[in-house]
């Protein structure tokens, strides 16, 4: 499929710039792919869909305050820093972006919080906007990572276009996240309460967890129209010898394999084998999915409303079929259901 065929008209006012009060009470669109039917509904029904045994895997990816804001040395010119990730635990090397880029040089000094005390230098330019720093901190790493993240803020997507507020800290993090790595949140995972996964768990309904590291290339900009030829950037993953065994028994004994969000979905084809069974796996995977793809995994998927030209919006028009997702998608806009990480939900089934 060509790029410009995940085009469509979205009404800037239907992204959603701050969550829902309860989380589990955004909206939800049933999406059934045989049918092309079409349900309304609330979040909180979702397990009215589901029956004994079936097993929902999500990603506990967790999401670190990425965003700093520093002052380069000599001119003080102020430095946007977005961590992407930690290369060195020893040396303490950070994967970072800059902004502006054309500012920064290798050699150069930033410096982060009010009193300037956590340190910084440029030490590799390895593409034309990333950078990788040295921090200068003689502290134990433990001590390190606290005072680095007290000046982070939440890194909401691009398309939130306002500053972070304290209640960012909570709800753009899933209620089970344990495993720090990631820039992006797994929305469909945001939708999830305390009280529905209770509820989930009195009805029978299983779940369990994988971990992949959500990163910044899936809001990277496609740049080419031929799909084939556009590559994602890789995030690490972890695929438990205890998840493989569980998906692969519920598949066997018939019932339902439910992925939580599209991060989800990728990891889970990224260890398939045979007859839709996974493997364990510790690694990375750069898995990019469209349209046409035969899934094995997954029987349902759970996923927001994401943005033209997405790769998420790709692997859902994939999962559900391109005409029956998109003519879905004219629905939302139609319905003014809330689109982006932030937004209302989408699931899709049989």
């Amino acid at each position: 499929m060509k790029l410009s065929e995940f085009a469509y008209q979205l009404p800037e006012e239907l992204i959603a710039t701050h969550p829902t009060e309860h989380r589990d009470e955004s909206r939800l669109m049933v999406l059934h792919r045989k049918t092309g039917e079409i349900e309304h509904r609330i979040f909180k029904e979702i397990i009215e869909y589901f029956d004994e045994f079936d097993l929902f895997v999500m990603n506990n990816t967790q999401v670190f305050p990425a965003k700093l804001n520093g002052n380069k040395e000599k001119t003080g010119a102020n430095i946007e820093v977005f961590l992407l990730r930690e290369l060195n635990e020893e040396h303490k090397l950070w994967d970072v972006l800059v902004e502006p880029a054309r500012k920064i040089r290798i050699g150069n000094k930033l410096y982060f919080g009010l009193d300037e005390s956590m340190v910084a230098e440029v030490i590799d330019n390895t593409t034309s906007r990333g950078r990788t720093l040295r921090f200068l901190y003689d502290g134990d790493h433990d001590e390190f990572k606290r005072n680095l993240y007290a000046l982070g803020a939440t890194p909401l997507p691009y398309y939130i276009k306002r500053e972070p507020e304290p209640e960012d800290a909570e709800r753009y993090q899933t209620i089970f996240a344990t495993k720090e790595g990631a820039v992006v949140a797994p929305a469909a995972g945001l939708h999830f309460s305390r009280e529905l996964l209770k509820r989930m768990e009195i009805k029978g309904i299983d779940r369990d967890f994988l971990t992949i590291h959500t990163g910044l290339g899936c809001f990277r900009a496609i740049d080419v129209e031929d799909l084939t030829k556009h590559r994602m950037d890789s995030e690490q993953m972890e695929v438990s010898e205890e998840l493989s065994e569980l998906v692969n028994k519920r598949r066997d004994d018939g019932r339902r394999i439910v992925a939580v969000g599209t991060s989800t979905l990728r990891a889970m084809e990224t260890t398939v084998s045979m007859n839709g069974h996974i493997k364990p796996y510790s690694g990375w995977t750069n898995k990019f999915i469209f349209p046409p793809y035969d899934f094995t995994t997954a029987d349902a998927l759970v996923t927001n409303f994401h943005l033209p030209y997405s790769t998420m919006l790709m692997i859902t028009a994939a999962f559900g079929g391109y005409d029956t997702v998109m003519k879905a998608y004219r629905t939302a806009i139609d319905e003014k259901y809330r689109f982006g990480a932030y937004g209302d939900a989408m699931l899709v089934l049989d």
